[in-house]
């Protein structure tokens, strides 16, 4: 299992929302196909394809715990990263 699979794991695990790197976060995005737009301290990504904006800004080193929870929600509706039908 990769650096991403693991990162992808913990995040649709939802134990540790607030202990995701920022810097993986956004990796893991750009890996996924979304591209990248910095406005400031705002990480906007965007998907063709995907009605949502996901807008990241870090806290420290680490992605703030809810817009985690938006990421997730945002993979688990578009069944991105290979996750398959439940």
């Amino acid at each position: 299992m990769g650096k991403e699979d693991k990162l992808l794991a913990r995040i649709l695990g939802g134990m540790s929302d607030a202990n995701i790197s920022f810097t993986e976060l956004c990796h893991m995005l750009r890996g996924m196909g979304f591209d990248e737009r910095i406005r400031g301290s705002h990480h906007v990504f965007r998907k063709l394809g995907i009605e949502e904006m996901i807008n990241l800004q870090c806290d420290g080193n680490k992605a703030k715990a809810y817009q985690v929870r938006q990421v997730r929600n945002v993979i688990l509706k578009h069944r991105l990263g290979g996750i398959a039908d439940a």
